[in-house]
């Protein structure tokens, strides 16, 4: 079904295109939370056995995981909006410091181009008049194939309204 955008433009298609974790927040904790443990206890170990030097080494994979745990959870927040309306095919990439861009292309002369690569995940573009735009970068080879086509119905539903019905 379409809707209609905040500027009155009939919308065919909007995906918001975000990248999987799979672990949660609170996952997340038990997981650096078990690592501390698991850490203070070799280190107390090591301790009482003579073998001081490998605390600094325990505290510095320690804070390494958690730096890098971090770095993860902040490319979590990376997000990429795919809006097709009558007017235009906007495409809003969102970086994980909330720095946005946008490229806007006439969705008249708007295709779907799926590249396959071998032995990796096929790469999916949008092309208009000489403007190519990659889209879907963090998606696997099926939600890629699945966008793709999505977006090839979308785009045939705006060109020729007459030829799907209302649903």
């Amino acid at each position: 079904m379409d809707a209609m955008t905040g500027k009155g433009a009939k919308l065919y298609f909007e995906a918001e295109l975000r990248p999987h974790r799979s672990l949660s927040r609170k996952a997340l904790l038990l997981v650096l939370g078990g690592m501390v443990l698991g850490s203070l206890y070799v280190t107390t170990l090591m301790y009482f056995l003579g073998a001081w030097p490998v605390i600094g080494f325990n505290g510095a994979d320690i804070a390494l995981a958690a730096l890098l745990f971090w770095l993860n959870t902040r490319a979590a927040r990376a997000c990429e909006i795919i809006r097709l309306s009558d007017t235009a095919l906007e495409i809003i990439n969102i970086a994980p410091n909330g720095r946005q861009e946008q490229v806007i292309l006439s969705p008249d002369w708007a295709r779907v181009d799926l590249q396959e690569r071998p032995a990796s995940v096929p790469a999916l573009f949008l092309r208009a008049r000489g403007a190519v735009q990659e889209i879907g970068r963090q998606l696997g080879e099926a939600q890629k194939r699945d966008l793709a086509e999505a977006l090839d119905r979308a785009l045939a539903r705006r060109r020729a309204p007459h030829l799907f019905r209302a649903e």
